[in-house]
């Protein structure tokens, strides 16, 4: 459902086919020309309206029970294409529309005859004869990683590590750019991309990356799985991902052609010297692709860079204002407790969302929460273990009520609802607790005594409990439940009174004489 917005802005924006949207987002054809038929029917165009969510969005794309609701349909099986394609062949007589009447008869919950045509017409594609392809300029760049590595030494163990080169080509002026990483994970796959851009000062309109598991989450020659950061890339970018098809080297050959010279004009040129850190490889690889874009061509008039300048650049997207900021994605379930644990750590998100699953983003420094495709939270990162970052805003209203008691508001309260004697006790119970709120309660048990035993009874056994020294919610309960504040306090220097729930006192021992022995 996230995908509907990105769908019209691909169509209206650049302009892209069914198929490129499709590959680009790693969805069917299929379903992108049903989102479209659904914004046609919708009257709805791009910029889409402001403050239009994905929810609202896709209830006006497909309206309750429709048919195309790609979150409804099930999936449904097609004939072989290669079959059907014979089948065409074998007489004139047969057409694409008594076969699908053959296939439904078969299937009754099918396609339908235009699906079914299209399906068929994408696969005849795969089937053509390879054509010289023709590259408009700040179309397309090509991406990818070259096969030797180049070695890089620790100048303080002597170990010697391998690092990758990153490499990246316009198809029109088959300008280049080539950077060292020391591996092929993720974040080297993205930084390469944002390096890439910033090189070529502006963004093209599609780029084509091999099926690397970093950026393709699973390979398919029709409906390849792009890994989230990696889209969420493209999107910040405003740029078209493709990946290419499974084994087929002549999807990129711009790029293919680029890793070749960068391997003979790069790495074998620097195969006599010994580096000991990744910037001064990365040094050196700069001086030697600003000879490789400077070289003139053998079969036409100019440079790479020349071309560059004429050609590309001026075609170029601008970038945007500020860098894309790599986060990893994942996924979460809210607990009862209105949070969700990411790497040991609690953020809190709406309480209304107990139970649910959120997208969880995670950047060098925040952490965001999604749930269908709208941002319900956002918190700073934090790194401490089995800590939690609560937004108060997100707390039931009785939560919120209850921590709005501060250990200065329960002292002014007490003084001010019962006297100073409650005061007094509310401040020792706090003080004799490690941290205020865990007197909390104690002074919370305080207000509910005065609300059964009356102000004047509360004030005074606060009263007898401090001269006690017993300052605790059990004591001046003990007190109020024994009567003992109605009696008289003891004067400055007598025996202080132990107050226990275990000590009976003399009053016990008169009424309970024990019978005297029979002899």
């Amino acid at each position: 459902m996230r995908k509907a917005r990105e769908i019209l802005r691909l169509r209206y924006e650049p302009g892209l086919s069914v198929r490129e949207i499709g590959r680009s987002l790693g969805i069917s054809t299929g379903v992108v020309q049903n989102y479209l038929q659904g914004a046609q029917r919708a009257g709805l165009g791009w910029p889409l309206p402001e403050g239009l969510a994905e929810e609202g969005l896709h209830a006006l794309l497909f309206p309750p029970g429709h048919e195309d609701d790609p979150l409804s349909v099930r999936q449904r099986a097609l004939p072989a294409m290669a079959e059907v394609h014979t089948e065409l062949k074998s007489g004139k007589y047969v057409t694409l529309q008594l076969l699908w009447e053959e296939y439904r008869r078969d299937q009754p919950g099918g396609y339908s005859y235009p699906q079914f045509c299209r399906y068929y017409r994408a696969w005849a594609k795969t089937t053509d004869p390879t054509i010289r392809q023709v590259y408009r300029a700040g179309e397309k760049m090509f991406v990818d990683w070259a096969g030797p590595t180049i070695p890089v030494t620790d100048p303080t163990t002597g170990q010697i590590w391998q690092t990758n080169l990153f490499v990246a080509t316009l198809g029109c002026s088959n300008y280049t750019y080539a950077e060292a990483f020391a591996h092929r994970q993720l974040p080297s796959w993205i930084d390469g991309h944002v390096h890439s851009y910033e090189y070529f000062q502006g963004v093209p309109v599609l780029t084509v990356a091999d099926n690397e598991k970093t950026g393709t989450t699973y390979p398919s020659r029709y409906e390849p799985g792009l890994n989230r950061t990696y889209q969420e890339l493209g999107e910040w970018y405003q740029t078209a991902l493709l990946p290419t098809r499974p084994r087929s080297p002549r999807d990129k050959a711009k790029v293919e052609s680029a890793v070749l010279l960068a391997e003979r004009w790069i790495i074998a040129a620097l195969r006599h010297r010994t580096f000991f850190s990744l910037g001064e490889l990365n040094q050196a690889i700069r001086e030697l692709l600003s000879r490789l874009n400077g070289r003139a061509f053998k079969k036409f008039s100019g440079s790479r860079r020349e071309l560059f300048e004429q050609l590309d650049r001026p075609a170029l997207r601008p970038l945007p204002s500020t860098r894309y900021e790599m986060a990893e994605w994942r996924k979460a379930k809210v607990n009862i407790d209105y949070h969700v644990q990411v790497d040991n750590h609690l953020y809190s998100v709406p309480y209304r969302l107990v139970g649910a699953i959120v997208d969880v983003r995670l950047a060098s420094r925040t952490v965001e929460l999604i749930h269908n495709g709208v941002r319900v939270a956002a918190h700073p990162r934090s790194d401490r273990r089995g800590g939690a970052t609560t937004n108060p805003g997100h707390r039931p209203k009785s939560h919120q009520a209850h921590l709005d008691w501060t250990p200065s508001r329960l002292i002014e309260w007490a003084r001010v609802q019962v006297g100073d004697q409650c005061s007094e006790a509310v401040r020792r119970i706090m003080e004799h607790m490690p941290h205020p709120e865990q007197g909390y309660r104690s002074c919370l048990g305080l207000m509910r005594l005065g609300r059964i035993y009356g102000k004047v009874r509360l004030e005074q056994a606060c009263a007898r409990a401090i001269l006690a020294d017993a300052c605790s919610y059990r004591s001046v309960k003990s007190i109020l439940e024994t009567g003992l504040d109605r009696q008289p306090l003891p004067q400055e220097g007598a025996m202080p009174v132990i107050l226990h729930p275990n000590v009976r006192g003399a009053e016990y021992y008169q009424e309970h004489q024990p019978e005297e022995a029979v002899c």
